[in-house]
């Protein structure tokens, strides 16, 4: 469905994207990436399955993005562990949407809000926000 509320997310969203830096996009992910286990945590409590893979499914999206997006060379041992984490945390979600293991997307969420935190940390533009 269409709706005039759905397009203009979806135009405040791609204008907010154009926006952006570099690094407010990989914010901007790990706070997508965020939203979408929280709404699978949602779909396990109603047992909307189809929804519950969806949200699981856009989240392994991101974290796919993320890990390409790594500079090996640049990045060095950072990018190493991070290409180790965020492989870890889409086993650990695909893990969890086979057990509907709401215990897996905390933690993962967890983990995000980690990350999320420490990308802030090193913003090279803070007064931006």
């Amino acid at each position: 469905m269409n709706s005039p509320v759905k397009q203009y997310h979806q135009l405040d969203v791609e204008t907010s994207v154009e926006a952006a830096s570099p690094h407010q996009i990989i914010d901007m992910l790990f706070a997508g990436a965020r939203a979408r286990i929280k709404q699978a945590q949602g779909c396990m409590l109603r047992n909307d399955q189809a929804g519950k893979a969806n949200s699981i499914n856009g989240c392994v999206e991101i974290l796919s993005g993320l890990q390409a997006s790594l500079d090996h060379e640049k990045g060095g041992d950072i990018a190493a562990n991070l290409e180790s984490l965020y492989d870890y945390m889409q086993r650990r979600l695909f893990r969890a949407n086979a057990d509907n293991d709401v215990e897996g997307l905390v933690e993962v969420g967890d983990l995000l809000a980690t990350l999320r935190s420490a990308w802030k940390a090193i913003d090279p533009n803070p007064s931006d926000q």
